[in-house]
């Protein structure tokens, strides 16, 4: 962590990456700044309005360029999208330009967490005979492997607290830069 001055949180919806990103942050002294409201900010629009003009692979262009954009600044901690591992390059950005978290969560904990949300995309499946909870399983199976590929640490909030999480990141960031 000594040469790196970005912490990024990759995860599934619903795990959590504002929310603790944004305590990490204050906890830090960082900026925190979150890829997917910079781009509704940026665009006037939210995610689903860009999945529905643009097509996944729309949004995932935007998503990369912020990425891209965000990750080259210092002392920022960034809450990516759940789908941003998906492309390679976003991958070598993040493990390249500061210290990638996991934030991982059941599917389960996932759909108790973001069942009502209407704004996510990617649980309005377009086979309606698929519930969302098989979504999340489905979206889980893809990206767990992306995730642990590019994670320096990996923490669960499965039926975790905020405070909790971001006391374990800080206690792990004493341990390491001690050392």
């Amino acid at each position: 962590m000594h040469t790196r001055h970005n912490v990024f949180l990759i995860g599934p919806m619903g795990a959590g990456k504002t929310t603790i990103g944004r305590q990490l942050a204050a906890a830090l002294s960082f900026e925190f700044a979150d890829s997917d409201h910079v781009i509704q900010k940026r665009t006037g629009v939210d995610i689903p309005t860009i999945f529905a003009f643009e097509g996944e692979s729309g949004f995932r262009q935007r998503e990369s360029q912020i990425i891209d954009e965000l990750t080259q600044l210092q002392n920022l901690v960034l809450a990516t999208g759940g789908g941003s591992v998906l492309l390679a390059e976003n991958r070598r950005v993040l493990t390249a330009r500061g210290f990638v978290i996991y934030l991982y969560c059941s599917p389960e904990q996932q759909h108790e967490r973001t069942g009502r949300d209407r704004n996510r995309p990617l649980l309005k499946a377009s086979d309606p005979a698929v519930n969302p909870l098989d979504r999340l399983r489905q979206l889980a199976a893809e990206r767990d492997p992306l995730y642990q590929q590019i994670a320096d640490l990996t923490v669960t909030t499965e039926k975790r607290a905020v405070p909790s999480v971001v006391r374990e990141i800080l206690r792990y960031f004493e341990r390491e830069w001690n050392e």
